[in-house]
């Protein structure tokens, strides 16, 4: 099967399989998504989004978060992954957030990865949740994904991973197959035991035909 075709074939199949695909971290607002993603760093959506309810009572807006010092964040965030570094980002994210857009989170990826604790992945995030841009973020999931089932090839960075994605991907489709593979690789593909048995996708699995089928 040719790259596009399979590319055709696994976006036919999330379609009918996964019609609704979206983000599992709560949020009201870009700057309330945009604390819940820094946060959810090596950690578990369900971690942060039992941590947002009193951090964004706290801090509901990016002015609240930059009058005070990271230590007072960190309070909030002691049970998630890495909160010291993650309450400092937090801060200096609110404070150039004011500096540099007014306290509103910018749509551009570019101009979201000025903000500290924003790589590119978290910038593609906010940029295609909230503003529907065609913007693919890979993290571990999409990565392994990807990789397993044959979109990507040989891509040895998640930068190369998401060129290698968006060669393929209707503009139109970016935001909801970012969910997709994320959502596959959370529940279906999972890094030490893959739920093959569970899959539709095994007929054109590389890792299927490769790893299990043997």
């Amino acid at each position: 099967m040719r790259k596009k075709e399979l590319f055709e074939y696994i976006i036919d199949y999330f379609e009918k399989s996964m019609p609704i695909a979206e983000t599992e971290l709560d949020y009201g607002n870009p700057f309330e998504l945009i604390v819940a993603v820094i946060l959810s760093a090596q950690c578990t959506d369900k971690r942060v989004n039992q941590i947002t309810p009193e951090l964004l009572k706290r801090f509901p807006t990016p002015y609240k978060m930059a009058e005070v010092e990271p230590a007072e964040v960190f309070d909030y965030i002691r049970s998630c992954s890495y909160p010291n570094n993650k309450a400092k980002h937090l801060v200096g994210m609110a404070q150039k957030l004011i500096e540099l857009f007014d306290g509103e989170v910018p749509s551009d990826v570019d101009d979201l990865q000025k903000l500290p604790g924003v790589g590119r992945k978290t910038a593609n995030v906010i940029a295609s949740v909230v503003y529907n841009k065609p913007a693919l973020a890979v993290d571990t999931h999409v990565f392994r994904v990807a990789a397993r089932i044959g979109l990507s090839t040989n891509a040895k960075t998640p930068l190369a991973t998401e060129l290698q994605l968006m060669k393929y991907i209707p503009e139109e489709l970016v935001p909801k197959a970012h969910h997709w593979l994320i959502l596959h690789g959370r529940y279906t593909c999972l890094a030490r035991k893959p739920k093959c048995e569970k899959c539709g996708l095994t007929e054109v699995c590389k890792f299927y035909k490769k790893e299990v089928q043997k």
